[in-house]
């Protein structure tokens, strides 16, 4: 992410797991590990409404 305020909102879209405090903020907001958080941009890009689908189908098939 950016540390320029005009784009805070666009890059709250993308995932990033270049910084290890964005991975974090990324998992923690997601409520993922961090290999979970790894496994749906792998499979579903860097998008976080695509991760967050993903994610939340991943959920619902879990015993």
């Amino acid at each position: 992410m950016s540390d320029d305020a005009k784009n805070a909102s666009s890059d709250r879209k993308l995932i990033s797991l270049e910084e290890l405090h964005e991975v974090r903020s990324w998992c923690q907001s997601l409520g993922v590990t961090e290999a979970e958080l790894r496994l749906a941009v792998r499979a579903v890009g860097r998008s976080a409404d695509a991760v967050r689908e993903h994610l939340k189908g991943n959920r619902q098939h879990r015993p």
